[in-house]
């Protein structure tokens, strides 16, 4: 943090990036997990709620008396896990939109433009069909996290060239291996024969059954990506106006590029490998606060972590505890997505969007 705080020293950064839209959201944030945590079958007031994560807390368990013995377990090892997951992966998610967006200059990217879910989802769909469970509940997310960063590399290899790597290149290939692994990931279904409904669930994206664990992986994933793409914040706005003048003002192009692309892909990842393919948050989120932030990824960045949280933990909401039957969280984000994705390509199409 003291390097950041150098970093933007001058620039206003601590004042504005940091200010009443920052606090806004993340005021927010607590508020949508307290509520949420409350909401379900067993219905807790959130008074009930704040008590029980205090107790827990601080170990004092007077603030538990005269409660139900069940809303204890209820909040801590179903709920709170669950909802804090959600709303990690979705900050995550709309973190590497928002990094993506900022390299590829591309208004239209988003954290699977590189074939990262392609990645993650035939990895996951081999872990399932071989039902390889060495390590437990993690076996899937591991082979899910393997895959997408083997993705990854190949991506950046075969865009790689004698002048460096382009973002044009890196978009093609992105599409290119994605198209080969969704072929790939098409065998996989047939293979898994009358099991395909198993490979069909993860990749429709759920956070049912999270674990604490999860929790601790994912926030420490997320944690470090957030401090490496704040402290790159001003490099991606140089680098928003051509590498010739991003280098003239001291910034290594292509290792920054490249940083920042391991950076967002990696959390990408991670974010996948635990709660499967929830699409078009990474798209959605640095769009809606690019119009509040504006254009300066100092402010957009954590501007675009908070309400990714907001927005997925939402929506994860609704499936859980408002909708009669619990739907996929990437069926839902799809249905809102999708008619915004064709919003921003057809503004894109005109000369209306920019990044």
């Amino acid at each position: 943090m003291k390097k950041i705080k150098q970093r933007n020293k001058g620039t206003g950064y601590l004042g504005s990036a940091w200010g009443a839209q920052t606090f806004f959201l993340f005021i927010t944030l607590c508020i949508v997990i307290i509520v949420s945590t409350g909401m379900g079958y067993i219905s807790i007031s959130s008074a009930d709620v704040l008590k029980i994560i205090t107790a827990k807390l601080t170990g004092k368990n007077a603030f538990l008396s005269g409660m139900d013995a069940l809303f204890p377990v209820v909040v801590m090892d179903v709920r709170l896990p669950r909802i804090l997951t959600a709303a990690i992966v979705g900050g995550g998610l709309a973190l590497s939109g928002c990094v993506f967006q900022g390299i590829l200059l591309n208004p239209l990217a988003d954290p699977y433009t590189l074939g990262v879910s392609a990645g993650a989802a035939f990895g996951a769909s081999i872990a399932l069909l071989i039902n390889f469970s060495f390590i437990g509940s993690y076996s899937v997310p591991l082979f899910a996290f393997t895959g997408a960063t083997i993705t990854l590399l190949f991506v950046l290899y075969l865009s790689s060239s004698s002048g460096g790597v382009s973002s044009n290149n890196l978009i093609l290939s992105g599409i290119i291996v994605a198209s080969i692994l969704t072929a790939g990931l098409s065998f996989l279904k047939y293979l898994a024969d009358e099991h395909v409904s198993v490979i069909v669930f993860w990749l429709m994206g759920s956070f049912g059954s999270r674990t604490w664990g999860d929790v601790g992986i994912t926030l420490l994933f997320v944690m470090i990506g957030f401090s490496i793409s704040l402290f790159f914040s001003r490099d991606l706005n140089l680098l928003a106006m051509g590498d010739r003048t991003a280098s003239s003002l001291g910034v290594e192009a292509r290792r920054v590029m490249l940083m920042m692309l391991i950076t967002a892909s990696l959390v990408a990842a991670v974010c996948v490998s635990v709660s499967g393919i929830i699409g078009f948050v990474g798209l959605l989120v640095p769009h809606m606060m690019r119009s509040l932030t504006g254009p300066d990824n100092r402010r957009l960045i954590p501007a675009s972590l908070l309400c990714g949280a907001i927005l997925l933990l939402c929506a994860d909401t609704i499936t859980r505890a408002v909708l009669p039957h619990e739907i996929p969280i990437g069926v839902l984000t799809a249905l809102i997505g999708g008619p915004f994705f064709c919003y921003i390509f057809r503004q894109k199409q005109m000369g209306k969007t920019s990044v």
